[in-house]
This record gives structure tokens, sequence and C-alpha cells, in this order.
């Protein structure tokens, strides 16, 4: 596929950055034109200040079966695109899975600490110390401090499967957890398929990495099988099996995956409900169906009020690099992504937004037909004809590309769109103009 086109973002230099008081402006002009339901009877914030985001897409998002590897320049831009998001943590791969992954993964630390990038790192393995030995390699090397994601099944199935017992498990995990830890590096110790694990199982496990030395537990929705419900019990057990360990400081990360559809929702509620860390991917690649949408979680949270100063114009870029760098086909009404996100070829709508134009307003444009503010993340709303287009969209075009307009060439652009069954391509509507130039 190749690049989403969406020309220049419109607005995007006043939704980005603001001081205080335009800030309070631009609250107060909201509150005048936009009645806002989601804000009713809000108790306060809807996340604790210390949230942070953990992007797993160049390792969960790459174990789907339809994407191909980046190459480690590809690989290279995305991560600094994550750190111009402003995303917090990314795990980089699998070292202990091969010698490209091990490769990889050590070029990807050299560049955080050669460019001195705010982001940090972590990597995956299973509870085997064959995991775990090439992460403590590859940050002695580097001297970036590699924070250890090592996981193991902990459901009834997966047990009867593995043909695994809970002292084995519990064992095998406490073995990986303390070769991280004796070389200095943070554990975050997950459990396989946590939704569907027995309480009795998880704590005793928890309970055992954190007496080992892990710093945090990842409570994973491995194969999609929560719902919210799900999600604030789970959360809400883990808390209290901390609480009675009386250790402090505890992370809590929440990994979800969309086999229902719920992985974004889901993500939303594990941090109100108390996990101070999700997991997603640029475009919820992953396995199956995917994990929760990265772009999608950090869009919802800064319209919630939740990243005010974080700058995500750069949402956009960092989507279309990974659907280039791994082959994938973003469907066109995507949320924010889409080439339908915001394009309108419907009368009435482009009506309204191009009234608002003249006026030079592209605050009141941006949000006449859209929930989503397109100048914030570094889109903007446009304007198509088609069959379903009015003489406003017409002007509208016409005007944007400095073309003089008259009845007759508005009349004759429309009778084609109403002729067609689809919008008019540029090139299309052009031939209309020369025509009736000549």
């Amino acid at each position: 596929m190749g690049e989403i086109s969406t020309g220049k973002p419109q607005g995007s230099a006043s939704e980005a950055g603001v001081t205080a008081s335009d800030a309070e402006a631009r609250g107060e002009r909201e509150r005048a034109f936009v009645f806002d339901w989601n804000e009713v009877n809000r108790k306060g914030r809807l996340t604790p200040k210390n949230v942070t985001f953990f992007d797993e897409t160049l390792r969960d998002g790459l174990q789907n079966p339809s994407v191909k590897d980046p190459t480690i320049g590809e690989k290279l831009e995305i991560l600094h695109l994550m750190e111009a998001l402003g995303i917090q943590e990314a795990d980089l791969g699998l070292p202990g899975s091969s010698k490209r992954a091990f490769d990889d993964v050590l070029r990807l630390c050299e560049e955080v600490r050669d460019c001195r990038m705010n982001i940090r790192v972590a990597a995956a393995g299973r509870t085997v110390v064959g995991d775990i030995t090439p992460m403590i390699e590859i940050s002695q090397r580097t001297g970036v401090p590699v924070e250890v994601y090592a996981f193991i099944g902990s459901s009834p199935i997966r047990q009867y499967v593995e043909e695994w017992d809970l002292p084995i498990i519990a064992r095998r995990s406490a073995e990986a957890v303390d070769v991280a830890v004796k070389a200095g590096l943070k554990v975050c110790y997950v459990t396989e398929d946590t939704t569907r694990s027995r309480p009795e199982v998880l704590s005793t496990l928890f309970t055992a990495a954190i007496e080992h030395g892990a710093t945090r537990l990842c409570l994973s929705d491995t194969v999609g099988h929560a719902t919210p419900d799900g999600v604030r019990n789970l959360v809400q057990f883990t808390k209290s099996v901390v609480a009675g360990t009386g250790a402090k400081d505890i992370g809590l990360d929440w990994h979800g995956h969309n086999d229902r559809g719920l992985a974004l929702e889901n993500a939303l509620w594990a941090l109100e409900f108390g996990a101070d860390r999700v997991h997603a991917t640029a475009l919820g690649i992953g396995e199956r169906v995917g994990n929760a949408q990265m772009e999608l979680i950090l869009l919802n949270m800064k319209l919630l009020g939740q990243l005010e100063d974080q700058d995500l114009t750069k949402l956009l870029d960092y989507c279309n690099a990974v659907a280039k760098a791994v082959g994938w086909q973003v469907p066109l009404n995507y949320p924010l992504v889409g080439r339908d996100a915001f394009r309108t070829a419907t009368g009435v709508h482009a009506a309204a937004i191009i009234k608002a134009m003249p006026k030079g307003d592209t605050w009141l444009a941006d949000r006449i037909y859209s929930g989503v503010p397109a100048g914030m993340f570094g889109r903007r709303q446009e304007i198509c004809i088609g069959f379903m287009s009015g003489a406003s969209n017409v002007n509208y075009w016409l005007r944007e590309r400095g073309i003089e307009t008259d009845e007759q060439l508005v009349r004759e652009i429309l009778e084609a769109a109403k002729g067609q069954s689809a919008i008019m391509t540029d090139e299309q509507v052009m031939t209309v103009v020369r025509r009736v130039r000549a």
C-alpha cells in the first residue's frame, strides 16, 4: 500500500503546544459550542497522572501472519516516531529467538543510546534462562537498561496442553526473574492468558514473582476473552494480591487483544480501574485480529483531556510508517488514519464546513461534522465532489485550487458528478473545467 495522502494539516499549530491562557480560552469556546455529555457526572480525572504507554508494534505486532518483518532502517524510523509521540516505552523484540532478532534489538538500543532518546526499552522472552541472557548481553554491550518482559502461560487450558502444573510454572518463573534481577535489570512478570486463569494460581505466581524481585506484573488478555467487567475484576483482584505482599511500587500492565472487538475499550477501562501502563500496537496489528490500537488509545486519551501537553500531530506519520514497513492495508473508513476519516462529498455536510471557512474559523470547521478534530492529529478536513454533492462542494473545490468559478462551470461539474456512481477524481473534475473553459 502507498502512503495515505492527506494534504497539509489544518490548524495543527494552534492545536499543539498551547499556553495555559490559550487552553482556557479554547475550553470556554468548546463549552459554548459543544455540550459534552461525556463529561456529565465525571468524578474527576479518568486515569492517574503516572500512566504510561507501552508500544508492542515491533514485537507482538510482528506476530501477525500477514505482515513482513521491517528492515532495520524502517524499525529505526518507527522508533523515532514513537519518541516524537511521547510514547514512554517500547518492546523491541525477542532477542533470544534468532540472530536477526538479536542484532535488530542491539541496533535499536544503540540508537536510543547514541541519540539520547527519552523512550525506555524492553524485550520479551519466555521464562527460560536462554531467553533472558541475550537481553542481559544487549544491555551490557550498549549500556541501555532493558526491561525484561518474561512470560509464561497460566490458564488451565494452557497447563493441560503443555502438561505443566503450578509448581513447574512457579519454579521456571522464579529462575527467570532471578537471572534478570541478578544482572541488574528490571522485570515485568507476564502471565499469558491471565483473563482465563484461576485466582489461586495467579495469586501464587504473582506473589512468587514479587518475592523474587519483579517490579511489574502484566495482565494479558492473550486471546481477547475479556469484557470490561472482566478487566475490572482482574485488575482489582491483582491490586489486592499486591497489597497482601506488602510490596511497594509494583506497576501493573494491561495487554489486550481484539478478538471480541473490545481491545480499545478494555485498555481505557484498565487505566480507569487501576492499571498504570497499557500495551498497544500501531493500527492494532498483532496475532489473529490484533491488539489494542496505539493511535486510537492516544487519540481518545487526548480528547478526554488526559494528554494536554502531548503533541500528537505525528500520529499519521507513525501509522503510515508502520503500514508501509509491514505491508499493511489500512481500511478506508479506519478512524483517524483511513482515507475517508475526514473526507465528505455530502452536500449538507460540506456546506456546514464551508460556511465556517470564509470566517477563517478552522477550529469550528474542524468540529462541525467531526467528533475528532483533524488538525489536532496532523490531518485536515477534505471536501470532494460526488453524486450527493451540491454547489457548495464545487465552489469550495475550485476556490481551493485557485480556479475562477461561475454558474455554468458549477452546473456542468455537478451534472457530471450526478451521472457517476462514485466520487469524482481530481482529473475528472479538471476535464470538465478544461472543456467548459475551452
